[in-house]
């Protein structure tokens, strides 16, 4: 990973823990949309065609990198853009589940419209507590960020496929913002119906880019009413023969947005999902034991099998001065301290925090 730890002009200044605020550019991708924005400034329309087809390569690269069916793949410029469209979609008083503190931008557009909503608080025994909710509720639509914002608390991903087994008709809605590009990740076999995520984070491909997923069963549970020319190809004869996932994209979409989502999946898919998995969890395992031993996590978090790289340590203002004094990037979120370590950071950088904490404390 040291060299691909190179392309990263961040990592130099310090110690960077800050992915889950932004995903940090990186020398190749620079490169790639500076020629990009070069081909425009001298060809103008004459990108058109060009532009169409990175739009359409990179829908088949997303659908390639997380096991879903390219006609299932929505590009959207954003997560919150994506929910409220597929929420105008959802019949109203519709029972759902959703987690006290989850992510706004999940939560706000189910409570800002008429469904039925019930909620549930992290624990330890989370995902047991999750199924006596949906049997006692009767609850219709489960919809929760894969790994939360505040702490990084990961759902068990095996318990969703199951939970899908065991509920067909419950549709499980997922935000993946702060989990897509930090492991290995398969929709199809995966339980969840619909999966949206924003791209400047752990996929590292800047502002104005994302992406939803959807089952094909899923599909018939919305009835969407969202159209544009650009839904329909610029076809005005297939005005009323738009796919599913086309709906989500009314307006033309940005090939330099869409084009950058489309290296940074090639740039991971060259380094190794299966690698940057290895190393995010081995990531995991350092940082949970070592601020474990300091105390600094939850009880919840500790007595979880597995985390993300997403820790939420106890501090104030003072410690979160200290980190930064120190060149450690990190953000204060909730009533703690942030960390989020992603494949360009090593156990010694762990180590360094450590040290830092130890002295600050």
């Amino acid at each position: 990973m040291e060299k691909i730890r190179k392309e990263f002009p961040v990592t130099r200044k310090g110690i960077y823990t800050n992915t889950a605020v932004y995903g940090p550019m990186y020398d190749s991708l620079l490169d790639w949309r500076q020629e990009h924005d070069l081909d425009f400034l001298l060809h103008g329309s004459e990108m058109r065609d060009r532009s169409l087809k990175i739009i359409s390569d990179t829908r088949s690269t997303v659908g390639q990198f997380f096991n879903c069916k390219r006609e299932n793949v929505a590009l959207v410029s954003n997560f919150s853009t994506g929910m409220n469209l597929l929420l105008e979609g959802l019949r109203p008083k519709t029972k759902v589940l959703l987690i006290e503190v989850d992510y706004p931008s999940l939560n706000w557009p189910f409570e800002s419209r008429d469904f039925d909503v019930c909620y549930l608080k992290l624990g330890a025994d989370f995902e047991q507590r999750i199924q006596e909710k949906i049997r006692s509720e009767n609850v219709e639509v489960l919809a929760l960020s894969l790994v939360q914002w505040l702490d990084g608390f990961l759902v068990d991903l095996n318990f969703l496929k199951e939970l899908k087994n065991t509920n067909p008709n419950l549709i499980i809605v997922a935000d993946g913002t702060q989990f897509c590009g930090s492991r290995t990740f398969d929709f199809k076999t995966s339980g969840i119906d619909v999966l949206g995520a924003s791209a400047y984070k752990w996929m590292l491909s800047g502002y104005g880019n994302g992406f939803m997923l959807f089952s094909d069963e899923v599909q018939e549970r919305f009835d969407l009413s969202t159209i544009g020319f650009n839904a329909a190809n610029g076809d005005l004869e297939k005005k009323g023969n738009i796919r599913f996932a086309k709906r989500m994209e009314p307006g033309h979409l940005s090939c330099l947005n869409f084009g950058s989502l489309k290296f940074s999946i090639d740039f991971l898919t060259g380094i190794g999902i299966d690698a940057i998995t290895n190393h995010n969890k081995a990531l995991s395992i350092k940082a949970k034991k070592e601020f474990g031993e300091l105390g600094l996590l939850k009880q919840d978090i500790l007595e979880r099998e597995e985390h993300s790289t997403i820790f939420n340590i106890k501090g104030d203002d003072n410690l979160l001065n200290k980190l930064t004094q120190k060149n450690v990037l990190c953000a204060q979120r909730g009533n703690g301290i942030r960390l989020s370590f992603h494949f360009y950071n090593t156990q010694n950088e762990i180590d360094e925090v450590v040290k830092i904490l130890k002295t600050g404390m």
